[in-house]
């Protein structure tokens, strides 16, 4: 039976190889993201898409009335936007204080507030039995990310659905959460990074990849499957054995 998936960053890289799995399944799918144009290359067969930002609770609203006209029941919610903060404008001030403070704010903004803000205006439409929640952190939540603040960002979202997995689990929901290292073909980097970071991030894999898109979305559709029903409040690392150490 078809599902309802909704998935936020469906335009690009994880989140649009996110959303061809499940769309390759017969799921309907719904991506979300800032850049209408983006998600309309996208180019997910029988996808539906919204624009708007997630860390607005304005354009959160509207996501959540276009879901309830379309949709009405959300059966898998995947948060896959978010990212560095590099591609965000930046502070227009000298002050090293205020660029701290800008960098902060950015990063908790588009990745932790987007993904709750979004949560919580769909919980209530989410599939109870079988309902799925899934978000994407990162390694960096547990190696640090030279600043801190996009670790930080990321490694908040675990008590959160921690939380969410006790409060929703009585409802027949499950809330995971997937934790990607270095992954190419995204925008996450900016661009291609430089040859010597590159080879360095692979080397501190076991498998001596760089991990794909299609890894991560493989293992958020096998945590949306039913025989994942019984797996919740889990963080579930995939990049290679990178968290472990070389």
């Amino acid at each position: 039976m078809a599902r309802n998936v909704v998935i936020s960053g469906g335009g690009t890289g994880i989140g649009l190889a996110a959303a061809q799995a499940f769309a390759s399944d017969g799921d309907r799918v719904l991506v979300l993201g800032r850049r209408a144009e983006v998600l309309e290359k996208a180019g997910v067969p029988g996808a539906l898409s919204f624009a708007a930002d997630l860390s607005d609770p304005r354009g959160v609203r509207g996501v959540a009335e276009f879901v309830a006209a379309e949709l009405g029941t959300v059966d898998v919610l995947i948060h896959s936007a978010g990212g560095s903060g590099i591609l965000e404008p930046g502070v227009d001030s000298e002050d090293p204080l205020e660029a701290v403070a800008h960098n902060w704010t950015v990063n908790f903004r588009v990745n932790t507030l987007t993904a709750v803000l979004l949560t919580e205006a769909l919980r209530e439409r989410l599939a109870s039995p079988g309902g799925r929640v899934l978000f994407l952190s990162s390694i960096a939540a547990y190696r640090g990310s030279g600043s801190g603040a996009y670790a930080a960002s990321k490694a908040a979202l675990h008590p959160y659905a921690f939380d969410l997995a006790r409060e929703l689990g009585p409802r027949g929901i499950t809330v995971n959460v997937v934790a990607p290292g270095y992954v190419e073909d995204t925008e996450f980097f900016g661009g291609e990074i430089e040859g010597a970071r590159r080879e360095r991030l692979v080397g501190e894999t076991s498998t001596k990849r760089a991990g794909t898109p299609g890894d991560i979305a493989a293992t958020l559709h096998w945590l949306a499957s039913p025989g994942a029903g019984h797996v919740t409040a889990q963080v579930v690392q995939v990049n290679g054995g990178a968290e472990r150490g070389h």
